[in-house]
């Protein structure tokens, strides 16, 4: 990287995703000249790549770029790409020839929430334990003000999971503020308080693991990273801080007091127990809430935001989309199935659509 003349027209470029274990000798001046930082795209660029993507697929016409890349906040351009080919797949599963916006939220969802898993056998009881626990993230998510707006809640296994509630920004997200970490603690820790609720102290499952283990390490950041503890000040604090060349521990240095570290595990323990306070305030205030919104997850499995709010308002929910698939019971399933049926010859084919014309011969 050194030696050469300045006339011989030599480009030397690379890239990298872990900046932080280079070599400083790397990052010197006259090594690199130009050093780009390609983050996350936004919402434009989103579209832009998603259209890229979509080139390859036949679309349906009420596919939009826009809405997809509004809803896929944080997404990269390998999620993106991603995200395209499971929704073509699972178009291409229930025998369609053009794929629909139906598609894309499915895909959206397995991305996000992970895959499905209806094969999981799961007593009735686990059932109803997992809906209230649901039920509790989603309401406490509703309630407290900071939180994103809640997307999705549903209690069929997705991933390593039993349920998910996801809640996805309204648009691309560079911060976040102290109420919005305090009201995002609060709703991580409404699964477990409505599990104690509702079954009693005793009867608490091992189900809220994750969302503990989560809000532990958001509150330990809120102390010793973010400055957000008037106890502690706003200094950083870090424990065991390593030095890293490539990949590996090379020296560790103590740089807190036992007696600071203390200090540290108070205030974490202290907004810990605030937000489970905050959660248990919500759900009991609003438990009748809880009972509508868990009897709605057993019924339906899957409910999205707008329709937990139709029914904290008491209003039905609609779900007469003719692309649903309708049991004996009248309610639609929670996974899509292939199109719009269609009227006419072409009615018994998969999803209600003529064949394609063939070339004549």
């Amino acid at each position: 990287m050194d030696g050469f003349e300045a006339n011989e027209g030599v480009i030397l470029i690379a890239a990298t995703n872990r900046p932080d274990v280079l070599d400083p000798a790397l990052l010197r001046p006259g090594r690199f000249d130009r050093q780009v930082v390609v983050p996350n795209p936004d919402i434009l660029g989103r579209e832009k790549i998603l259209k890229v993507h979509m080139r390859k697929v036949p679309l349906a016409p009420d596919v939009d770029a826009r809405v997809i890349a509004r809803g896929t906040p944080g997404f990269s351009g390998a999620d993106l790409a991603n995200l395209v080919n499971e929704a073509a797949l699972l178009a291409a599963r229930t025998g369609k020839r053009v794929v629909t916006m139906l598609d894309f939220e499915a895909a959206k969802d397995k991305v996000l929430m992970g895959a499905e898993r209806r094969s999981m056998v799961m007593t009735e009881e686990e059932k109803e334990l997992t809906a209230y626990h649901e039920a509790g993230h989603a309401l406490v998510g509703l309630f407290v003000p900071g939180n994103d707006p809640l997307h999705k809640v549903t209690i069929i296994p997705r991933g390593r999971a039993l349920g998910v509630t996801m809640n996805l920004p309204e648009r691309d997200r560079y911060g976040y503020k102290k109420n919005e970490i305090t009201a995002k603690l609060a709703m991580m820790f409404g699964g477990r308080v409505a599990e104690e609720l509702i079954y009693g102290p005793e009867n608490v499952t091992t189900g809220a693991s994750n969302d503990i283990q989560q809000a532990t390490n958001m509150a330990r950041a809120m102390v010793t990273e973010w400055g957000m503890s008037d106890k502690l000040g706003r200094l950083r604090y870090v424990d065991n801080q390593e030095e890293i060349f490539l990949g590996h521990s090379v020296t560790r240095s103590q740089t807190i007091s036992g007696e600071t570290a203390k200090m540290i595990d108070n205030e974490v323990r202290r907004i810990i127990e605030e937000a489970e306070a905050k959660a248990r305030e919500v759900l009991t205030t609003h438990m009748e809430d809880l009972q509508k919104v868990t009897k709605a997850l057993l019924e339906y499995e899957t409910l999205s935001g707008s329709e937990v709010k139709s029914i904290l308002n008491d209003e039905p929910i609609d779900r007469s989309d003719p692309t649903g698939t309708t049991g004996e019971s009248g309610r639609r399933a929670s996974v899509p199935s292939s199109g719009k049926a269609a009227k006419g010859p072409g009615k018994d084919r998969p999803g209600g659509l003529e064949p394609e014309p063939q070339p004549g011969r």
